[in-house]
């Protein structure tokens, strides 16, 4: 028979935690809308980021990059790890989740103007909507989980005051008075404590996040960030098309960006990592934290193979610039795996991945740019498909290898 929803029960269901250990958890067709607008979101970043690559300003998109991914993801796993504790699936959880996702479509909406005018009024009122949805799905755990209370309100009051301090940085930026180191100086500290907030809050007691839960939605976000790298080839193949046409050169080009693209897909689902944080729950925040710099790195690589694609029809590039956009494939790509095979070194000691296979994997993924004087940008892009295709080859047929359920 199948499972009745609290929404079917109900148009108002009392919010209590959820157990950690509930069978069967997986993720809701609510969750799954929620990170479509995600979608739109990180689309327009890294269209961005792409576009300051193909017009040499790659020096001053990387910080605005960094800072709206920030916005992005931050949103995405407060979202997602209150979830997992707390979702009751009514009507009062699923319009605060709509009002979030309003936030998102707003935040995305800004993301030009951040990049273009260092302008961050749109990003800032989109995160203020979703900071709103999420205060009032805290205080709502609060008011009626007891047992949460205290836990709850120590989200709902760090968020609310570290949000009174995203607004007064933007009130200042807007009226000139914040220059722009200090506008960074203030992003680098306010992201920091945006970050203490749960280590703060869960001191009084753990939420009941679901490992397994955990594991799946941070898996479909990993999918929602190679769909955008394949939607970036895309668009870099429409782009050369309308100025080259078809070429030997954009068909290699692209076949190398998908392989490279299905064998990052199989290296972040190598090992499922259900069961590792089940058994390691006082480390799932290094867990979660790190995987900022796992997804910007797969966003970023998007950007990067959209730029090559663009770039496939002018064989005769000059050389620096061919250097830049060797790299802007090469460093995400490192990143990626490199901080991968670590954060499930840090929680298991047997990771599926192998330091001996993914370090030298990693340093000759980052010398490859260096030899595009002799093998052209379609070249480092197809050498640095192969070593991750390796790398999984490897891996897959390691003798011996347990693997664990996710």
């Amino acid at each position: 028979m199948s499972e009745i929803s609290p929404a079917q029960r109900g148009p108002r269901v009392r919010m209590r935690a959820r157990a950690a250990d509930e069978p069967h958890r997986r993720a809701s067709q609510l969750e799954l809308l929620f990170d479509l607008t995600f979608v739109v979101a990180v689309a327009s970043l890294t269209a961005q980021l792409a576009h300051g690559i193909a017009e040499d300003h790659l020096a001053d998109s990387i910080l605005p990059f960094l800072q709206v991914f920030f916005a992005i993801w931050w949103a995405w796993m407060n979202f997602t790890w209150f979830a997992s504790a707390f979702d009751t699936d009514d009507a009062f959880y699923r319009l605060m989740t709509m009002l979030q996702m309003g936030g998102v479509l707003l935040l995305g909406a800004g993301v030009p103007a951040a990049f273009n005018d260092s302008d961050y009024l749109a990003v800032t009122l989109g995160f203020i909507v979703m900071r709103v949805g999420l205060i009032a799905q805290w205080l709502r755990a609060a008011i009626e989980d007891p047992a949460s209370r205290r836990t709850a309100l120590r989200y709902a009051v760090g968020f609310a005051v570290l949000q009174l301090g995203w607004v007064l940085r933007l009130v200042l930026q807007q009226a000139g008075l914040l220059p722009g180191q200090l506008q960074l100086v203030a992003f680098v500290m306010l992201a920091i404590l945006e970050l203490t907030v749960p280590l703060w809050a869960e001191r009084t007691g753990r939420s009941s996040w679901h490992p397994h839960h955990i594991a799946e939605r941070y898996g479909l976000f990993a999918i929602i960030l190679l769909g955008e790298s394949v939607l970036a080839a895309s668009n870099g193949v429409a782009a050369a098309l309308r100025s080259g046409g078809v070429s030997a050169y954009l068909i290699a080009v692209s076949a190398a960006s998908l392989a490279l693209l299905f064998a990052l897909w199989w290296l972040y689902f190598l090992q499922p990592a259900g069961e590792t944080l089940s058994k390691n729950r006082d480390k799932s925040y290094q867990w979660g934290y790190w995987h900022y710099a796992i997804f910007a790195a797969l966003a970023a690589l998007g950007a990067g193979l959209e730029v090559t694609i663009t770039l496939a029809p002018t064989e005769r590039q000059p050389l620096a610039q061919a250097f830049i956009t060797g790299y802007c494939v090469a460093i995400p790509t490192a990143v990626f795996m490199g901080l991968l095979w670590a954060i499930h070194a840090s929680l298991t000691t047997r990771p599926v991945i192998r330091s001996s296979v993914i370090l030298p994997a990693v340093g000759t993924v980052l010398v490859m740019p260096a030899s595009v004087s002799a093998i052209g940008v379609v070249g480092v892009v197809g050498g640095i498909a192969v070593v991750c295709a390796l790398v999984v080859v490897v891996t897959v047929l390691q003798p011996g290898q347990k693997r664990e359920a996710s």
